[in-house]
């Protein structure tokens, strides 16, 4: 076994004790299949609101930009499937990714401690942690790593686990065994695009950010456009929809992060509570949640949106 095997196979050993459902490898360099989709997709304005994703075009196809000297991307995931969900079937919905503490926090302190590993075992290693807050075609890398396949609903899937989970990455300048990508399992289904409450899957493998849940709950800071209404089948924080009937998903099962599990009023929140609710109890049950993104006033103007 040569050291990039070597090297490869200690940090997934690794990955796996800090709690990572998997770790995939792959070759540093410009994403050329993906950068005429992104162009298409900007061209379209389908990121919406979401200037954000103009800027750094470069940088999101080619993490050498990123990271210099960067040689290999170690893709991870990190499972967040729940074992309960919200009791009260007519209540307002948050995503399940939302339910316990902020995984940028939560992942990134676990992508430090593989890096602090790295350096201990490998020796001087130079690279970056990034979870889903800079330029960084996620899916794309953990497509590449060999972690799942890319669906009709844009996430990324496998087959043994479904996709509710995170995908974060750790570009470093040390050349690793790479991981071959896997073939694609969604065939003739199409049960994401049939179900997508706002037809934000525009076709197969192309989602209209500007038409879904998550981008109008989540993202967009002004008023809710009227053409919405009665569209969002009970989400004020994000959507499950594509992901909760999807076949593969049949196969997740319940995370082991405790950093995860929702506060202990979420889940038995009813509809009654959630109309009713006030600054003190937001601030309470998602005092470390990612939901404190769209703040108090972002929630009260979702839940009022659900019931006009």
């Amino acid at each position: 076994m040569d050291s990039k095997q070597k090297n490869a196979q200690l940090i997934k050993a690794e990955a796996a004790r800090l709690g990572f459902m998997s770790c995939g490898i792959s070759k540093a360099g410009f994403l050329e299949e993906e950068a005429p989709r992104l162009e298409k997709w900007l061209k379209n304005n389908m990121h919406g609101e979401m200037r954000y994703m103009e800027n750094h075009f470069d940088k999101r196809l080619d993490p050498t930009k990123l990271v210099e000297g960067a040689k290999s991307v170690v893709s991870l995931l990190l499972n967040y499937y729940p074992e309960k969900v919200q009791e009260d079937a007519a209540a307002p919905k948050i995503s399940k990714y939302a339910y316990g503490q902020d995984y940028h926090y939560v992942i990134k302190s676990k992508l430090k401690e593989l890096h602090h590993f790295i350096l201990a075992e490998i020796g001087e290693v130079g690279g970056r942690a990034f979870v889903d807050s800079a330029p960084v075609l996620d899916k794309a890398w953990a497509k590449k790593s060999g972690l799942g396949w890319i669906g009709k609903n844009t996430n990324l899937i496998q087959k043994q686990s479904g996709s509710f989970f995170f995908i974060a990455e750790l570009i470093l300048d040390i050349e690793l065994a790479e991981d071959h990508a896997v073939t694609d399992h969604c065939g003739s289904c199409t049960a994401c695009i049939d179900a997508c409450p706002t037809q934000a899957i525009v076709e197969p493998y192309v989602v209209d950010g500007s038409k879904c849940i998550s981008y109008f709950t989540i993202e967009l800071k002004d008023n809710l456009p009227n053409t919405m209404q009665g569209k969002f089948d009970q989400w004020m924080f994000g959507c499950d929809v594509c992901q909760d009937v999807c076949p593969w998903n049949r196969f997740s099962t319940a995370h082991n992060e405790p950093l995860f599990d929702p506060h202990p009023d979420l889940l038995s929140m009813t509809k009654k509570d959630w109309l009713e609710i006030t600054q003190e109890v937001f601030s309470k049950v998602f005092q470390k949640s990612a939901v404190k993104r769209t703040k108090y006033k972002g929630l009260t103007r979702n839940i009022n949106f659900l019931k006009e």
